[in-house]
């Protein structure tokens, strides 16, 4: 059972305090000079997006490799604990919280919009047409490689935990292996802090990208007349008592509420399949698509346009494997911490299905829904899209579209506050672990200092909203934190197969 330390004196000051400083520093410059950062940031995006591009591409690929090298060699049977321990959680509870502590609310907000911003780019009248290519992307950029950079790092962790039973939950600890007593020292400590400021960019990130939709149903449904942007930062305040509330109550808490959300979250995909009227058009282009992902996986992969025809994989897939790379420094601590009692091959391929499976599911029902209408000629959200660009109104006339949309609305709106609060749960509590020096394996940060990450993680996305920060500018947040965070990533693979191949020899 775990309990919470109140050792003070174990606490890390400078991993604590220099990200604070961090934080105050990008808030008042995002507030005070918001067009002169948009600028800043759209010159540095074009350097690591544009120029160094084929590096994360190269990454994304060779990390999905090394997760089916790792399920089914050798390393596959090692237990994530003593050799003949069980599971501590049943594969539902596992999944429920692996699943909702992977993805936060954006998943919804993606889910019913993301083929209308590709249907629009010419990369798609290249490879044939929007209604062929525009359910394809969605599915490859949410689907393989991004679960196997969360699931290959969440076997290293646990197993650095669970089986070496160290105490140091950091990413230096991660590459102990290779570093040996380098990771006491300063590059471990440059370490930590770089793994710090890629988890305070993807909070960034994604509370930026999604909450504003909450705002536009909330003005849908209660017809309120508060500013949009007073109103967004009221939203995040207040997903930030709901995850801190939970937080503060274990793993019992995160367990109960990452159940709720998957329950809110399956139960709205069933109700959209069923009775939103395009149950035929969901199914059969939902399964072209994914066969048509997994076809041309590879070319997708590698696909780098080095002609610049369309700038396509600069603009979207390269952002989202930095996107999901920078939410690697929290979300595989915590699969890899609830992931004892299980196999190598159990936790990569079990994370798979649940993970993978549920995330495909959610865009091929959500996406091709209005897919389905538009095609049909019922509505004619592209042209809106193309007219004035506000993809959250054109959101919420989709979910228009469905029967009782009254509910439906509500029903969003509460699974985006459950898929925020259990993300941020998994976050705040892997930050906290970095406050400190030493943190036994059943030991959980002293609640202070949760309770202060909980608060720090939600300033910069206040920040970012306040300053009003495009799409381009917050993807730029992920790219550039992003870069070193893909070194590290490979520098703990290698410790990894190292530290596996001794143990194997033990």
């Amino acid at each position: 059972m775990e309990k919470v330390t109140n050792k003070t004196g174990r606490i890390d000051w400078i991993i604590t305090i220099l990200p604070l400083a961090l934080i105050l520093a990008l808030c008042t410059t995002f507030m005070v000079w918001p067009e002169r950062s948009n600028i800043i940031l759209g010159q540095i995006r074009f350097f690591f997006g544009d120029t160094l591009g084929t590096y994360y591409l190269i990454i994304g690929l060779g990390i999905f490799l090394v997760s089916l090298f790792l399920s089914f060699s050798k390393y596959g049977d090692i237990v994530l604990g003593n050799k003949n321990e069980k599971p501590q959680y049943s594969f539902f509870t596992w999944g429920a919280m692996m699943f909702t502590a992977g993805l936060a609310a954006d998943i919804l907000f993606y889910s019913f919009s993301e083929w209308l911003m590709y249907a629009a780019d010419p990369r798609m009248t290249e490879l044939g047409g929007i209604y062929e290519w525009a359910g394809v992307f969605p599915v490859f950029h949410w689907s393989l490689i991004p679960w196997g950079f969360y699931l290959v790092l969440a076997v290293a962790f646990g197993f650095m935990l669970h089986v070496r039973k160290r105490e140091r939950q950091k990413y230096s600890e991660a590459c102990r292996p290779i570093l040996g007593r380098y990771t006491d020292g300063w590059l471990g400590r440059l370490i930590d802090l770089l793994a710090v400021f890629a988890l305070i960019a993807g909070t960034a990130t994604t509370f930026s990208v999604a909450t504003p939709l909450m705002t536009s149903i909330i003005n849908e449904l209660f017809d309120v007349s508060i500013n949009p942007t007073y109103l967004t930062i009221g939203i995040l305040i207040l997903t930030c008592c709901i995850y801190t509330f939970a937080l503060l109550h274990g793993f019992k808490g995160i367990g109960i509420l990452a159940k709720v959300c998957v329950y809110m979250f399956f139960g709205l995909l069933t109700y959209v399949l069923l009775f939103g009227g395009e149950t035929k058009y969901i199914i059969e282009n939902g399964v072209s698509s994914l066969g048509k992902m997994l076809q041309n996986f590879f070319e997708l992969s590698t696909y780098t346009d080095p002609h610049r025809t369309t700038s396509f994989p600069q603009n979207w897939t390269i952002y989202y494997w930095a996107y999901w790379m920078v939410w690697c420094v929290a979300a595989p601590f915590f699969i890899g911490g609830i992931s004892r009692g299980r196999t190598i091959k159990q936790t990569i391929l079990g994370g798979y299905v649940f993970g993978v499976g549920s995330t495909i599911i959610s865009f091929i029902i959500l996406g091709n829904y209005s897919m389905g209408l538009q095609t049909s000629g019922a509505a004619d959200f592209l042209t809106e899209y193309t007219t004035n660009g506000d993809t959250y109104s054109i959101i919420i006339d989709i979910i228009r579209t469905i029967p009782w949309s009254p509910l439906i609305l509500l029903i969003v709106l509460l699974t985006m506050f459950a898929f925020y609060s259990t993300s941020f749960d998994s976050i705040a509590l892997t930050a906290s672990t970095y406050s400190y020096r030493k943190l036994g394996e059943k030991e959980l940060p002293n609640r202070g200092i949760q309770l202060m990450w909980c608060i720090l993680l939600i300033l910069l996305p206040i920040a970012l909203v306040f300053a009003q920060s495009s799409m381009n500018n917050l993807q730029t947040v992920s790219i550039i934190a992003a870069f070193p965070i893909g070194i590290i990533m490979v520098m703990i693979v290698l410790s990894l197969i190292k530290d596996a191949n001794e143990y194997i020899n033990e």
